[in-house]
């Protein structure tokens, strides 16, 4: 569901609340890492979605070509990109690249990093120059009628969309699609949207990524344009994302804040974040909002979470850190003689439920995504009403 107009939401007092619903007490506790002397956050306010505005000719570039580099430049790391992979680097400095051309360039040693070779999930830090080479659109497609299966592909987009006009797409990925490829994955998101492709060659892009067993909601460029307006929104954390969770019993305090750093764990079979200390090598802040919304006998509780930043699987690890892990979870939950309850799926429990962000040409996005089906089949079974308040909509964005 996309939410596209409506009025601004009258201010209300503590007389007006709606029966059952109560204030964000994040301040209960301060578990888990919180640092004290933090300034008061800011309290999140969605603003209501507004019709887009038109933009001025001007704001689409004429020649989108002219913004790549035609020669090899070196650019400093800014703080802004501190512990980003280089293949996000370049998207976020060049939204006109394709992922395959990326790929490209820094397989081809093309790319480097304080004069050596980098590999695309290679972390950057701030300070360090990045050699970077001409770099080029991908050559428009001849327009081409669709195949057969180029016309499922696109009946399969357009069934997943909760919101889509000239510049901006939303879709609902299913849990267990990829949003990219990697080894032994053959159909992923990034792939599909190659039949969308307009008369100019250009292609969507992905503007942020989910995991492939999370569900909701994933933001979609259709333009350039659009691509480095977004991108920049998600940098500067213009961006609120709501998810949805069902965790192993119940935390306490019920509303709370989580504060660590992160830091990624490679070993021969998988990779995980890990709980790490302030200046471990690879380490970042990560901070996550959790508010209880309800609870089904005390052994699960139906979480409502707020990341703040947006470091890898973020949400899984901080909750398996305060010993909640997500229900389903197969990197995360090591909870000891812990037994399913009956009917339950063993998948990810883990929706990206809302996401609230500025339109490049004015106004505010504002999707939905609803539960995917086996969480749907869990909040029956465990009578869970999907239609309660959710607190987390008015916690700190800090």
């Amino acid at each position: 569901m996309s939410r596209r107009t409506r009025k601004p939401l009258p201010k209300r007092n503590a007389a007006d609340r709606p029966k059952g619903e109560r204030p964000f007490r994040g301040a209960e506790g301060r578990p888990h890492g919180h640092r004290p002397g933090n300034k008061p956050a800011k309290r999140f306010a969605v603003s209501a979605p507004r019709a887009p505005k038109p933009a001025p000719a001007a704001e689409q570039p004429k020649d989108e070509a002219a913004l790549l580099p035609t020669k090899v430049q070196t650019v400093p790391v800014t703080a802004d990109e501190n512990n980003m992979r280089v293949d996000r680097f370049l998207e976020a400095r060049f939204p006109g690249l394709s992922f395959s051309h990326i790929q490209r360039i820094v397989r081809k040693g093309e790319l480097r990093v304080n004069g050596k070779r980098a590999d695309s999930k290679d972390r950057l830090e701030e300070g360090q120059s990045v050699r970077i080479p001409p770099l080029k659109l991908d050559v428009p497609r001849p327009t081409a009628h669709l195949s057969e299966a180029g016309a499922k592909t696109l009946a399969a987009l357009k069934e997943m969309t909760i919101y889509e006009d000239d510049d901006v797409l939303v879709l609902n990925k299913p849990a267990g699609l990829a949003v990219q490829g990697g080894s032994g994955t053959t159909r992923h998101v990034d792939q599909m949207l190659e039949v969308m492709r307009d008369a100019k060659g250009q292609k969507p892009r992905l503007v942020h990524r989910l995991d492939k067993e999370t569900s909701g909601c994933l933001l979609v460029a259709k333009t350039r344009f659009a691509a480095s307006a977004l991108t920049g929104s998600f940098r500067h954390r213009s961006a609120r994302k709501i998810y949805w969770a069902l965790v192993a019993g119940v935390p306490k305090p019920k509303q709370g804040r989580i504060s660590t750093y992160l830091a990624k764990e490679e070993s021969e079979e998988d990779s995980i974040m890990r709980i790490a200390e302030h200046g471990d090598e690879g380490a970042s802040h990560a901070v996550t909002y959790y508010a209880v919304v309800e609870t089904s006998a005390q052994k699960l509780a139906w979480v409502s979470l707020k990341p703040v930043t947006g470091r890898t699987h973020q949400l899984r690890a901080h909750m398996a850190h305060i010993d909640h892990a997500i229900v389903g979870d197969p990197k995360y939950f090591n909870k000891e003689n812990w037994e399913l309850p009956g009917g339950l799926q063993n998948r990810l429990h883990l929706l990206a439920r809302r996401i609230v962000i500025p339109h490049p040409r004015g106004g505010v996005i504002d999707a939905t995504a609803p539960l995917p089906p086996h969480m749907l089949q869990s909040w029956n079974l465990l009578g869970l009403e999907a239609d309660r308040f959710d607190p987390i909509e008015h916690a700190p964005e800090e």
